[in-house]
């Protein structure tokens, strides 16, 4: 299955042109969301049970929840990167020890910024929110870089695998802006031209080697060394010092509620086995199988978006 994302950049006589389709905005939705049943009164009045009972909840959010903003993901059965491609994400080790695959990914990715930093909040997004502004929410983790749960205006909230709106030096250790670097590109690449071939999650879009081959690469400012974006890619490690912030939450709670997450890679779903070694409820909302679906009191087979917004946090 292939996607046209839509994507141009080109650049006339020194002033960059961006053009990216948005006539599919909610078509791209359906792409990357899984078929779901039909919302059951029985299970949303389980769930609202869950909620209300709960006085200190923790949620832990996934790339479902942000699949109904149009951002692709991983896993989803048909509809994931996994399913349609065979293209795989980038790994840490690769990233660090190659200038060519810097090269490669900071294209696609400065190709593919613009439409992902677009992305707005969905409801189940807003819904979350709103139950911190009630004192439902104690904390809120999510694995996704995409910043849609800041957008929503979310507080008590740690991004586990860091954000893409912000960008790391490897060598000192600056930290700027992702929109600072986009135009810093443009000044580098005057006459560089792609145009994206797919879409992938967290920003990426698919290009050609040849279309890679001219790009220029910004180093740090500061110091001159490589840029990454602050997130953890595949095969590197969570910081110790957050994985240990989180665990306290988890065990500062009396309840546990999974969105949007098949719970697939450990660095969520050791505090899964946090909560249940304290024994907390542990409630899942996501569209298909977890790891931890045996450990859950309550499974639920729904779009976020969907049933999360029925339910009421007082």
């Amino acid at each position: 299955m292939r996607i046209s994302s839509g994507l141009t950049f080109r650049s006339t006589k020194g002033s960059w042109i961006r053009n990216f389709s948005r006539q599919g905005s909610s078509r791209s939705v359906e792409l990357f969301v899984p078929p779901s049943p039909p919302l059951d009164p029985e299970k949303v009045r389980e769930l609202q049970r869950f909620i209300t009972l709960s006085k200190k909840l923790l949620v832990m959010t996934g790339a479902g929840i942000s699949t109904e903003s149009g951002i692709p993901d991983y896993r989803s059965e048909k509809v994931g990167l996994y399913a349609r491609t065979d293209r795989r994400p980038i790994q840490h080790s690769d990233f660090v020890r190659s200038a060519p695959i810097r090269q490669q990914y900071w294209a696609r990715n400065f190709v593919g910024w613009p439409q992902f930093s677009s992305h707005q909040p969905n409801p189940a997004h807003w819904a979350l929110s709103n139950w911190e502004k009630h004192g439902k929410l104690h904390w809120l983790v999510t694995q996704n870089v995409d910043a849609l749960h800041t957008k929503a205006g979310s507080q008590r909230l740690t991004e586990l695998h860091g954000c893409m709106h912000r960008v790391l030096c490897l060598n000192c250790g600056e930290q700027t802006s992702r929109w600072v670097l986009q135009e810093r590109i443009k000044v580098l690449n005057p006459t560089w031209s792609a145009e994206a071939q797919g879409l992938a999650p967290d920003g990426d879009v698919f290009l050609s080697e040849e279309q890679v081959r001219s790009f220029q690469v910004p180093s740090c400012v500061r110091c001159g060394g490589p840029l990454k974006p602050d997130v953890v890619f595949f095969g590197d490690t969570v910081n110790p010092n957050k994985v240990d912030f989180v665990h306290s939450r988890v065990k500062e709670a009396d309840s546990l509620l999974v969105v949007g997450s098949s719970l697939q890679v450990y660095s969520g779903y050791r505090f899964i086995l946090t909560a249940r070694e304290k024994k907390l409820p542990i409630a899942i909302l996501n569209i298909g199988p977890t790891r931890s679906d045996d450990l859950a009191c309550l499974k639920l087979n729904s779009r976020c978006g969907e049933l999360l917004p029925l339910i009421d946090p007082h």
